[in-house]
């Protein structure tokens, strides 16, 4: 007999900041099972404060209010890993992978942050790196649980469909054709040569894309809006904030929904929640 799972994918855009701005009043009716929470910018112990009553483990990055990733839940995690890749990697609160025991079937959430990069400079060297290390990983990721999800602010829009204003941003990070190929590979078919967007060819992991299988070929939904000017009021937004499923678990999902603040005064986030249902 299955069971609903809520899952949530959340970039807070800082914890302590969200739950001021009002993040906890939301939550209290969001009925979330499961949270990967990003750029938590928090010690363990005040993330902990922030959201009460929550089990929680986390990865804090290095440096002092910057990054940070967790997984929050109303059930105990079975066991956890924050390491991405056995080669040197910046990835220090960028990446944690928790197993969930939902009633004797394993189910394996990430919680992932990618790098923001910056073209033709070393922040983007590091974003190269790591979208390396998670195209290594995933294939092992399946192996170990047949449900399977990494979620986050991956920062990169896949598709012209991801990007109010992709013409003007094929040159940045983040809409790099580089960065794009490989989501191709990502979600290609498992095992087939892929054609990527940047001209090269390799192999399809088989993941899906939660968002885009639920809606179709349609502008957005976006996810993350600049605080700049009026791109919220104007919905000129990014889709960079997934739920990529192995395929047993994408045909248990269901409900997916961007949760857009009703204005731009009550955002409490510059991102907003991405939440699908699935049946475990």
């Amino acid at each position: 007999m299955s069971r609903r799972v809520r899952i949530a994918s959340i970039n807070v855009n800082g914890i302590r900041a969200a739950v001021r701005k009002g993040m906890l009043d939301w939550l209290e009716h969001a009925d979330v099972d499961i949270m990967a929470l990003q750029e938590v910018r928090a010690t363990e112990a005040e993330l902990r404060a922030a959201v009460p009553g929550w089990q929680i483990v986390n990865d804090e990055a290095l440096a002092k209010g910057r990054a940070g990733v967790a997984v929050a839940s109303r059930l105990p995690s079975a066991d956890v890993r924050r390491v991405l890749s056995p080669e040197p990697l910046d990835s220090a609160g960028r990446w944690i992978e928790a197993d969930f025991d939902i009633d004797g079937t394993r189910l394996t959430v990430v919680s992932a942050y990618v790098h923001t990069g910056e073209a033709d400079s070393p922040k983007q060297d590091a974003k190269w790196a790591f979208l390396d290390a998670m195209e290594k990983r995933m294939p092992q990721l399946a192996a170990h649980a047949d449900f399977a999800l990494i979620m986050g602010d991956l920062n990169v829009g896949h598709r012209e469909l991801d990007i109010r204003n992709w013409k003007g941003n094929v040159k940045k990070s983040g809409f790099l054709p580089r960065e794009r190929a490989y989501f191709d590979r990502f979600l290609g078919a498992a095992g087939q040569e892929v054609a990527a967007v940047d001209g090269t060819t390799g192999t399809g992991l088989g993941w899906v894309d939660v968002g885009r299988a639920a809606h179709g070929d349609v502008d957005g939904p976006y996810t993350w809006w600049s605080m700049r000017g009026r791109a919220f009021d104007n919905d000129s937004g990014w889709r960079i904030d997934y739920h990529l499923a192995t395929p047993a678990l994408a045909q248990r999902a269901s409900g997916y929904t961007v949760v857009r603040a009703d204005s731009w005064d009550t955002r409490w986030s510059d991102h907003a929640p991405v939440i699908v249902d699935y049946d475990v």
